[in-house]
């Protein structure tokens, strides 16, 4: 069974850019078709210039197709990427999250799987209450999430985070190592896997859960 995974990121310098295409090697891996998408950037020109490396990976990067709704609706199930924000995702990651409501109203987004991942400056910078953060909007979804747990020595090796993968840059500002990369491919790869047991359980069952509508409910405007 073919499932479609979309992977949606926010990434400036390049680090969570790196662990977005390594989580879509491994869902792909484990058979999933993948959209790798990132979402607008909403700083000025002059703010990313001022940046060498911001510049770079903008620059770099122009060729991604950027994240809509529609491919929310696409997937089966989502992973997100973001830096971490003082302890929340970026604004931009969650400028695309909040152009879902009519999704979420329709019930597009319950009952899909879905798994998070992240990058800080330094080790207590926020990687697992960004993660956490972002669960919120998973649980207000109806959507399942999928944590990489301590279910495989990648996780380990890369520093022991089971909400999901994390990397800390440091002032040198370096990409993710071999070992967050691995942890970043298992990830995905459970993410597929999972979703690929979840469907053919559904599809055995002739899908008798179907997806509930908010057609109807208040909207959220505040």
């Amino acid at each position: 069974m073919t499932v479609k995974v979309a992977v949606i990121y926010y990434s400036a310098t390049g680090t969570v850019h790196a662990l977005a295409q390594a989580v879509a090697e491994g869902a792909a891996s484990a058979g999933a078709e993948v959209r790798l998408r990132r979402v607008a950037e909403l700083a000025p020109d002059s703010a990313i210039a001022q940046n060498p490396q911001w510049r770079q990976h903008a620059d770099a990067t122009t060729s991604i197709a950027q994240a809509s709704v529609e491919d929310l609706a696409w997937a089966d199930a989502f992973a997100f990427g973001t830096p971490t924000r003082f302890g929340a995702p970026a604004a931009q990651l969650k400028q695309f999250i909040d152009q879902a409501g009519g999704l979420w109203r329709e019930g597009g987004l319950a009952d899909k799987p879905v798994t998070a991942f992240t990058s800080a400056f330094n080790r207590h910078g926020g990687s697992e209450a960004t993660i956490l953060s972002l669960g919120n909007v998973f649980y207000h979804w109806g959507a399942l999430i999928v944590p990489p747990g301590f279910t495989d020595p990648a996780v380990y090796a890369a520093g022991g985070n089971p909400y999901g993968t994390s990397y800390v840059t440091g002032p040198t500002g370096d990409g993710p190592d071999a070992a967050a990369l691995e942890a970043a491919r298992y990830q995905g790869r459970r993410l597929a896997q999972i979703t690929i047991r979840l469907r053919g359980s559904q599809a055995s069952a002739g899908d008798g859960n179907a997806r509930g509508s908010l057609a109807g409910t208040t909207s959220q405007t505040a």
